[in-house]
């Protein structure tokens, strides 16, 4: 039995313990967590640099190195984000529905944990955490492979993470960080649908595709964030401003940041000139429409790859829209079923938009970040899923976990 394998069937025996312990178990190894997490923040930081020393010689690109870096203020929001999963209540054997049928049987909808999660993602040392502790506080036993950019940084987190299990009495195996660099090794994890019941890839387009196009095993993805954000004519203008530029700049290596916006005609010379302005002077890089160009200076002339990029940069597309209908077929063309938004005091704009644009988050006058399972009540994410089965959106702890069928009766046989 390979290494990989055996690391596997420890996972599963530990994944049919912990589908068994206490939520309150579960509980206190998540504080466990969070209080390691604190304790040991200067140590985490410590590897951590190890990981951007090495990123900055090899010349990983900016986003990338920001999604990478730790500091004393994420490793701060690490520990909380266990702890608003701890606060959480256990999905674990709650019911979604219970009726009685007129034979007298009862039949409950009961969630159940999934099993045995793997998680492969890159540059993100916070999901080591975060996803082990949706992983514990919805029962699951859950093997990470990090990206080896973040190895050092991986291994720190991880430590306190099987510091905490082992103070907590759970298995060992309920959460293991794969340290292996061998990608063949990967691709054998991929393999075991036997012993692993989901996949979760995090990262670029190129890794979720490799994991997509090399797993037996059903994996849970989304490739890319094409975040649309539409003004309509009918906007705020201080509102659509403020959206706008959080949405682009306050965070643009990640995949809910905004890469495209779209202007109603009508309220374009309105709001357009005052964005773009804003938007330059934040150092972004303005690719736009013709009817954008006449708006603003040093805009770059839009092309087609435009429409379609994930920038995760201080780059924006714009493009200038006859109406609503225009922006709703436009990102029906473009989208990547992640996260659109629209900003309007006009509520038939507004319902119309919620009702044609099917994309897993759908913001009304709100930022497109939004979209993160911190953001929305989840504690964290353990990923975002594009793929609408089983999970839409954000996956927390409920995400992690499915129904079953419990028939109770007297003694009832079918005629």
């Amino acid at each position: 039995m390979s290494d990989i394998r055996e690391t596997a069937a420890a996972s599963r025996q530990a994944s049919r313990i912990l589908a068994a312990t206490s939520g309150a178990q579960r509980t206190a190894t998540l504080h466990a967590i969070a209080k390691g997490l604190r304790d040991n923040s200067a140590k985490i930081i410590a590897a951590n640099k190890l990981d951007l020393d090495a990123g900055k010689d090899a010349g990983l690109e900016p986003s990338f190195m920001d999604r990478l870096m730790l500091n004393e203020d994420r490793v701060e929001a690490m520990a909380v984000a266990v702890e608003e999963i701890a606060a959480q209540t256990d999905p674990i054997g709650s019911a979604d529905s219970s009726i009685v049928l007129p034979n007298g049987l009862r039949v409950t909808r009961e969630r159940i944990p999934l099993g045995v999660v793997a998680v492969i993602y890159e540059a993100r040392p916070n999901v080591t955490s975060d996803a082990a502790a949706l992983a514990i506080r919805s029962g699951n036993a859950i093997i990470l492979k990090g990206g080896s950019a973040a190895s050092h940084s991986n291994a720190a987190v991880g430590e306190v993470v099987a510091n905490a299990i082992a103070s907590s009495g759970l298995p060992k195996a309920s959460a293991t960080v794969l340290t292996t660099r061998d990608r063949s090794e990967i691709t054998e994890l991929l393999k075991l649908d036997d012993l692993i019941d989901v996949v979760i890839p995090r990262g670029g387009e190129g890794l979720i595709r490799f994991v997509a196009e090399n797993s037996r095993i059903p994996v849970i993805k989304h490739y890319k964030g094409v975040c649309h954000l539409y003004l309509d004519k009918d906007a705020d203008a201080e509102m659509a401003k403020a959206i706008a530029l959080n949405g682009k700049v306050q965070r643009p290596s990640v995949c809910n940041t905004v890469e495209t916006l779209l202007v109603h005609q009508d309220a374009a010379e309105k709001l357009l000139p005052p964005i773009i302005e804003e938007l330059q002077a934040n150092g972004v890089t303005i690719h736009g429409c013709e009817r954008t160009q006449k708006l603003g200076k040093d805009i770059v002339p839009a092309t087609e790859s435009d429409w379609e990029a994930e920038y995760l940069s201080l780059d924006i597309a714009i493009r200038v829209v006859d109406d609503i209908d225009a922006a709703i077929e436009h990102i029906q063309r473009y989208n990547s079923d992640h996260t659109e938004a629209i900003i309007s005091d006009n509520i038939g704009a507004t319902q119309t938009f919620r009702s044609r644009i099917q994309s897993s988050c759908v913001m009304i006058n709100a930022s497109t970040r939004f979209a993160d399972g911190g953001q929305l009540g989840l504690g964290a994410e353990i990923g975002i899923s594009t793929s609408r089965l089983h999970a839409y959106g954000p996956m927390g702890a409920e995400g992690l976990t499915t129904l079953r069928f419990v028939v109770e009766g007297q003694g009832q046989v079918r005629s």
